[in-house]
């Protein structure tokens, strides 16, 4: 099996064998990952190049260690210390990056759409690393692989999703690939943090946290993004924790074995208790070590398309 584009856009178009066929490379890719020697040739005379007009810390520093690790040529572009500062369009960029016999190129930007117009106009394969309040397609498959890793399946697991929903370009990902997947997708969060007409992605919306928590197999807590709201849609942080913070006695609610999770960075206090986010059922922090797994894994498979080649 091959991937059907050079570029991963987003999850929306993607078939559920596709976002396997990810999964089950990238639990090869952590076997690599774990083991003593991190080296491998699979990337060799492979070149990755990141460029991100948003700050990041694990998105980016997970791609460029997982073509490291792979043997691949990587360097890194802020867009305030490049031509970009000056004027440069995100299309002149691309097309100067691409002639320098990019294979890869990783964007993250704070535009909806630009990774797709980029990847229209470079002959490299785009991943988008995140764009805007659209996708982010590379964190919900480190999601979907953390939960598989710990559950087995996705299938029938019912997915808690709580908190800013509007801004979260994870969450709707994660929509996208959990309902492929055949998980049972629940959403909670304040009335002006929901987006409107949800439920037409096959996804269950609660007016209250607890509603969306009862019985859940997983709960994904996502960060407040107050960087991205141009007004205030709740009174305040301390109300919205009060209301919609995981404590202890809210994740009571959920399954016993309830598997805790979080994109990261953890506001703690706002959308989880110390006592949570350090909780023996937090995957928070091997989160981070599948999201490298999995970016090596997209690195390789979209430089190996067109193969029959399979990872080793």
């Amino acid at each position: 099996m091959i991937l059907k584009s050079k570029d991963l856009l987003g999850l929306k178009d993607m078939s559920a064998e596709e976002i396997e066929y990810i999964l089950d490379t990238a639990k090869t890719m952590k076997y690599v990952l774990t083991s003593n020697s991190k080296r491998t040739p699979h990337l060799q005379g492979k070149s990755i190049v990141t460029l991100f007009y948003e700050n990041s810390t694990r998105t980016r520093l997970s791609f460029e260690l997982a073509s490291k690790y792979m043997s691949a040529s990587s360097a890194n572009i802020n867009s305030s210390g490049s031509s970009v500062a000056k004027g440069e369009s995100l299309i002149d960029t691309g097309k100067t990056i691409d002639m320098m016999g990019t294979d890869v190129i990783v964007i993250r930007h704070p535009q909806s759409g630009a990774p797709h117009l980029l990847a229209k106009h470079v002959k490299a394969s785009v991943i988008n690393a995140g764009d805007g309040m659209n996708e982010h397609p590379t964190q919900a498959l480190l999601d979907m692989f953390t939960i598989r890793e710990k559950k087995g399946t996705l299938k029938g697991l019912k997915v808690a999703i709580i908190g800013d929903i509007y801004h979260s370009r994870v969450a709707r990902s994660n929509i996208w690939g959990l309902t492929k997947m055949g998980a049972e997708v629940s959403l909670a969060g304040p009335a002006t943090l929901i987006p409107p007409k949800l439920e037409m992605t096959g996804v269950r919306v609660y007016s209250t946290v607890h509603e969306a928590l009862m019985d859940a197999d997983v709960v994904i807590a996502l960060r407040m993004q107050l960087e991205r709201q141009k007004k205030a849609l709740f009174p305040s942080i301390r109300e919205y924790s009060r209301f919609f913070g995981l404590d202890e006695n809210r994740l009571r609610l959920a399954k016993k074995d309830v598997l805790i999770m979080h994109p990261g960075p953890v506001n703690r206090g706002v959308e989880l208790s110390s006592a949570v986010a350090d909780h023996d059922q937090s995957a928070i922090n091997e989160q981070v070590t599948n999201g490298v797994a999995v970016r090596m894994a997209l690195l390789y498979l979209l430089t190996r398309r067109g193969t029959n080649e399979a990872a080793d």
